[in-house]
């Protein structure tokens, strides 16, 4: 991968590693559970040689970020102002942002909560707040670990057991499979990441959340995802007040970046490029 600067930001009294390459527009990608800024490591290259910058924070209590010990330290409300304390420190007034998975909700939360920071937003997998109550019971039947993981102590368990057995399951490799038992193994760690969903369970129920307005999204899913159908990415679009785009990619997992990586850096570089951003002075096409 492209090689990182590694910056330490502070978002109240919680201290964040953000992963910092390139120059020119900044692009801001916030990965999800079970993951850090390492998972777009087939992005960030391609990124840096369009010519752009690209920030990736491991979000608080992953990667080399702090690990707040409470639950309720892991309320959306906190996961948006450390991303607003991450622009603010590089002094970046509006961003690209690409999200994924729980990155993805907190961008919803971003974009809802501070339009006027961020330039367009690439949404993979995890559609509007208000368009996951479309997926009806095939969605619920493929949500059914949150609520699970309400139960203390039982996610830990469940992810732990036969070796790490659903964590490596979710990999695709055996040496993926073992970076990310060590990520999870690091004390803290893993009960951090099960907090994110404890800490936020109304939000898989809240239906009066508002349109997103005036900037253009991207919603970007897998006919092939095990946690997520593709219907509430579909019908996202009824939830943008702007121009929208949904794209589906064929036979790719949950990890769509990972799973498909030339897909979705195409798809990445020609959205920025159709909405205004161009391609920076320098850069070349992925």
């Amino acid at each position: 991968m492209t090689n990182l600067q590694t910056h330490r930001v502070q978002s109240g009294e919680v201290e964040l590693a953000v992963h910092v390459a390139g120059e020119g527009p900044p692009v801001l990608l916030l990965h999800g559970f079970p993951d850090d800024h390492s998972v777009w490591s087939k992005q960030i290259p391609a990124l840096v040689s369009a010519g752009y910058r690209v920030i990736a924070p491991d979000t608080r209590g992953c990667g080399q970020s702090a690990i707040p010990t409470s639950i309720a330290d892991y309320r959306i409300e906190l996961l948006v102002a450390d991303m607003i304390a991450v622009l603010d420190h590089f002094s970046i007034e509006q961003v690209t942002l690409v999200a994924h998975d729980w990155g993805a909700l907190i961008g919803w939360r971003l974009v809802l909560a501070h339009p006027e920071r961020i330039a367009r937003y690439a949404a993979l997998s995890v559609g509007h707040p208000a368009a996951l109550g479309t997926g009806g019971l095939r969605q619920m039947l493929k949500s059914y670990y949150i609520f699970l993981f309400q139960i203390r102590g039982l996610g830990e368990w469940l992810l732990r057991g036969r070796d790490w057995r659903m964590v490596r399951a979710m990999a695709a490799s055996a040496e993926e499979a073992d970076q990310a038992v060590a990520r999870l193994s690091r004390p803290g760690r893993l009960t951090a990441g099960i907090n994110y969903y404890r800490a936020n369970l109304r939000m898989f129920r809240e239906r009066n959340v508002p349109n997103c307005k005036g900037i253009p999204v991207m919603g970007i899913a897998s006919d092939n995802d095990p946690y997520i159908t593709a219907q509430p990415m579909r019908e996202t679009g009824r939830f943008v007040n702007g121009p929208f785009r949904f794209e589906l990619i064929h036979g790719g997992g949950h990890w769509l970046q990972r799973d498909a990586p030339e897909a979705v850096n195409r798809l990445l570089l020609d959205f920025m490029m159709e909405n205004g951003a161009g391609r920076p002075a320098g850069g070349q096409a992925a």
